[in-house]
């Protein structure tokens, strides 16, 4: 290994040519001719002594080495662009950037009306938003507050209960006109499902307690919430949908009300250190009072 310092550059190249598998692709998102790029990766390999990549028929293969190295970079890239938001507040007034994280329907369907509003009171402060269930982006930096809906329990984070957000299962009003309400669970048998792809924990638990969420009796499966929402909201068919998103759009009608209801607990957590700085502070209590005032109907 030389004895010179790799340069951060040279891991930014490094981590785009492992996403895109190629010079041209990374030089293209980095703003980079691909000679450059090319000379960031021998620069890294010649400073740490590895080879990072062999060229297969497809673009650049990833040695072991550089999937081994993958999350040390990251990590890098993280704490670099935690530090430039750090940076970027300094000065007079609540101004810089705060980084959130939250999963797909409360970023685009529940926080855009919180952050105008926190923006409109703060000016100066500039909103990154990361679309995200990872239980770990707070730790790894990668962003400064998290909306989730699970309880964090890991250490050195400030944490928040916000409450329950109400699940129940939804339809669009024309799709019910064309194939009729269903009265008992049991009748699910005979309509479009809205449902899941891919298994997970929160999946199995809830199959164990309704056997109609089975994957083999949905008529449109998707992972992403969103998707599932898009397609109740196309008429499809009956899926699971918050309850207070749902009461926003008066052709999203509520099906099997008694016999069907979940909770999703909601969670605010931030990293401890960032408890006195203001971006942060002012971000995280406009989040807890816009979230309450959903969860509860307001």
């Amino acid at each position: 290994m030389a004895d010179s310092e790799p340069n951060w550059e040279w891991y930014r190249s490094f981590l785009q040519v492992l996403e895109t598998g190629s010079l041209s692709a990374a030089g293209r998102a980095l703003g980079l001719t691909q000679p450059t790029v090319g000379r960031h990766i021998d620069s890294l390999e010649s400073a740490l002594g590895l080879k990072l990549f062999t060229r297969s028929f497809d673009g650049f293969a990833p040695t072991d080495a550089a999937q081994e190295l993958q999350p040390y970079a990251a990590s890098i890239a993280a704490t670099a662009a935690a530090l430039r938001r750090a940076a970027s507040s300094h000065g007079s007034g609540v101004r810089g950037t705060v980084r959130l994280t939250a999963s797909e329907v409360i970023g685009v369907e529940v926080l855009p009306p919180i952050l105008a509003a926190l923006q409109a009171e703060h000016p100066e402060l500039v909103i990154e938003l990361m679309l995200s269930n990872r239980a770990d982006d707070l730790l790894h930096r990668e962003a400064d507050i998290a909306v989730r809906m699970f309880q964090p329990v890991q250490e050195a984070l400030v944490v928040k209960r916000v409450g329950g957000i109400e699940l129940g299962l939804h339809a669009h009003e024309r799709y019910l006109a064309a194939r009729g309400v269903p009265r008992s669970m049991a009748a699910l048998a005979r309509h479009a499902v809205i449902g899941f792809d891919h298994e997970n924990a929160y999946i199995r638990r809830l199959q164990e307690k309704v056997p109609a969420f089975s994957r083999d009796r949905f008529a449109f499966r998707a992972d992403s919430d969103l998707a599932q929402l898009g397609a109740i909201r196309a008429g499809i068919g009956i899926g699971i949908c918050q309850s207070a998103l749902a009461a926003r759009d008066r052709r999203l009608v509520r099906v099997l009300r008694s016999q069907f209801s979940l909770t999703m607990e909601t969670w605010i957590a931030m990293h401890e250190d960032l408890r006195g700085s203001a971006r942060c502070s002012v971000t995280f209590a406009a989040l807890a009072v816009g979230l309450a005032a959903y969860v509860n109907g307001v």
